[in-house]
């Protein structure tokens, strides 16, 4: 399994929110720069960094940090975060992240995220971000009425190969993966990256025994902050 750290960027600064509720924000620190270089030192492969302000707003505003972090860093960085047109999907490459997530855009599946699929193949990663089941859009600030398991297989038939699957209820509250919404996922026979909730070794174990549903990397985000797990030693469990 692989283990990817997350960085959540706000006004510059390496954050955490709960359930995704810009109002229970907590600052872990003003410098994603070091923060970066520490995860990368820890043996990350991959780096998750979302720009929160940028998913709220509707386009990426934290570039200069991921910049930063790119120059920073040896390891590859996956970014979202406000990526709602061709043109901020291009701007995130030119700044030099490796692949990008998009979240809200595939809903309507409008030309520019076929154009985007076309030209950039598996560097286009899809979140869908749920809660109760459904999918929440706008910085997860909106739930709609489409099944995550229903917008899965979509993106299945348009060519999308990997899923990072955010279950919001979990995120940020260190009370464990949802393993049941993983496993109904895995009849898609797609990819899946879980995101929310891993809180201990204990819980990348569980998530390992999903791999038979396509589960074959955790991002974890809180748990980092607080020392509930340790880097290195979740990326040793992983790899063995």
């Amino acid at each position: 399994m692989l283990i990817i750290p997350a960085i959540d960027l706000i006004d510059g600064k390496c954050v955490r929110l709960q359930q995704g509720d810009y109002r229970k924000k907590t600052v872990y620190s003003a410098d994603p720069v070091q923060v970066a270089k520490g995860f990368a030192k820890a043996g990350a492969e991959l780096l998750h960094i979302v720009d929160l302000d940028g998913a709220r707003l509707g386009s990426p505003q934290n570039l200069d940090v991921i910049k930063e972090i790119v120059q920073a860093v040896p390891i590859a960085i996956e970014f979202g975060g406000g990526l709602r047109d061709l043109a901020a999907v291009e701007a995130a490459f030119a700044a030099g992240v490796t692949r990008v997530v998009l979240g809200t855009a595939v809903l309507a599946e409008p030309d520019w995220f076929l154009e985007a699929i076309a030209r950039y193949g598996d560097r286009v990663v899809v979140g869908i971000d749920a809660r109760e089941g459904r999918v929440a859009v706008a910085g997860w600030q909106e739930t709609t009425n489409v099944m995550a398991l229903d917008l899965v297989l979509r993106m299945k038939e348009l060519g999308i190969k990997e899923i990072i699957y955010t279950d919001i209820a979990r995120d940020g509250m260190l009370k464990g993966p949802n393993l049941e919404a993983l496993k109904q996922l895995g009849q898609a026979q797609a990819k899946i990256v879980a995101s929310g909730g891993t809180a201990s070794l204990a819980d990348i174990e569980n998530l390992r025994q999903l791999s038979p549903y396509g589960v074959y990397a955790v991002i974890i985000g809180k748990a980092l902050y607080t020392n509930q797990i340790d880097l290195a030693e979740a990326i040793r469990l992983a790899r063995s």
